[in-house]
């Protein structure tokens, strides 16, 4: 999410690891329903251990499908820093064989502007879905991908597990912070041979993204072969970042700029549907859904278009959450999550 749990999730067996707190929640933050089996009364960073059960019928040697996971028997070790100031994880000398395990941080509540330091459920039914191309074909294997409002990276760390180079990339120092930090958390997890970087991408300012003269480990700017490499992903992935028309405008305006380079790019997005009266509309409607729509068709509203002497930038079809297996655990996908894939069509207008 931009700007943006096996509760083995946030309940059950894996209870969540407390990293900080206070009394109280502020009045003007909110809370992802995915968040409300930690304790009440709490606000700052928490980690908790999502879950994502595995296929019987997974290998776990050679590269595609070595899947290891951690043993999560001792969940309650207290979270220590070394001395430079980062977390300081013991390493576990058990592994599953029926379940990934990725230790996250997140806050259970936020500002609005700071929603990316949470977990969503549509960044679980990405995850689901991220994890069932893997299993299941080699698409993902040896790409370059990158995570839009990556948020706490839980998306982008899955798939480095198959790709060659992963972008984790949001807006906001908090957000990336925390996103790098969970990309330490889980770095016994993550190929040696896959590069994870976390970088700074506001989708309002201008292109290319900032580079940085900084040698500073915590420096979130690009250098130049990055950015080359940002625009030669054929993998983008976005969960949650559709909740406001004017986000949307500057993400479809990114996609425009990262799709137009290449061909075969495509983006996996999911989001949320959530409805909220309009005063405008006199009607309770989604924020930002219609708005996503009117930059994405479907395929037959692109052929109508066309009648028209007209088409559309991007085209996309949702896809069937049913044929998705649920890997992460607990979790409730309701009626309002939708999962888009979307392409990008050259624009033509015909006489």
């Amino acid at each position: 999410m931009h700007g943006h749990n096996d509760r083995e999730l946030i309940q059950g067996s894996a209870a969540p690891e407390i990293a900080n707190s206070s009394e109280g929640t502020p009045k003007d933050h909110v809370m992802s329903e995915i968040h409300l089996g930690c304790p009440p009364k709490f606000s700052g960073s928490f980690i908790s251990h999502f879950a994502f059960s595995l296929p019987r019928d997974a290998e776990y040697i050679g590269s595609k499908n070595e899947y290891q996971a951690f043993d999560n028997s001792n969940q309650n070790q207290e979270v220590s820093l070394d001395d430079d100031g980062d977390l300081a994880l013991p390493r576990r000398s058990k592994y599953s064989k029926d379940k990934l395990v990725v230790a996250i941080q997140h806050n259970i509540t936020s500002s609005i502007p700071s929603v990316g330091l949470q977990v969503w459920r549509a960044e679980l039914v990405l995850s689901d879905f991220v994890l069932h191309k893997m299993f299941t074909t080699s698409e993902f294997d040896g790409i370059v991908a990158v995570e839009l409002g990556a948020g706490t990276g839980l998306v982008g760390m899955l798939l480095a597990r198959v790709a060659k180079t992963v972008f984790l990339t949001d807006h906001g120092v908090e957000i990336l912070e925390n996103c790098a930090r969970n990309v330490h958390l889980n770095s016994v997890m993550l190929p040696s041979k896959t590069l994870v970087y976390v970088r700074e991408l506001d989708w309002k300012a201008s292109w290319p993204p900032n580079q940085s003269n900084s040698t500073s480990s915590h420096s979130y700017g690009w250098n130049l072969s990055e950015i080359e490499e940002l625009e030669r992903a054929s993998l983008l992935v976005a969960a949650d970042v559709i909740y406001s028309d004017d986000l949307t405008d500057a993400l479809f305006t990114t996609l425009e700029r990262l799709m137009s380079h290449g061909l075969n790019k495509v983006l996996y997005l999911a989001l949320e549907k959530r409805y909220n009266f309009s005063l405008d509309d006199l009607d309770v409607v989604a924020n930002g859904y219609s708005c996503f729509r009117s930059y994405v068709r479907d395929e037959t509203e692109h052929h109508e278009l066309l009648q028209n002497g007209m088409e559309c930038a991007f085209v996309g079809s949702r896809i069937d959450l049913t044929e998705i297996p649920q890997y992460a655990n607990n979790y409730d996908r309701g009626q309002d999550l939708e999962l888009w894939e979307i392409r990008r069509r050259e624009l033509r207008y015909c006489g």
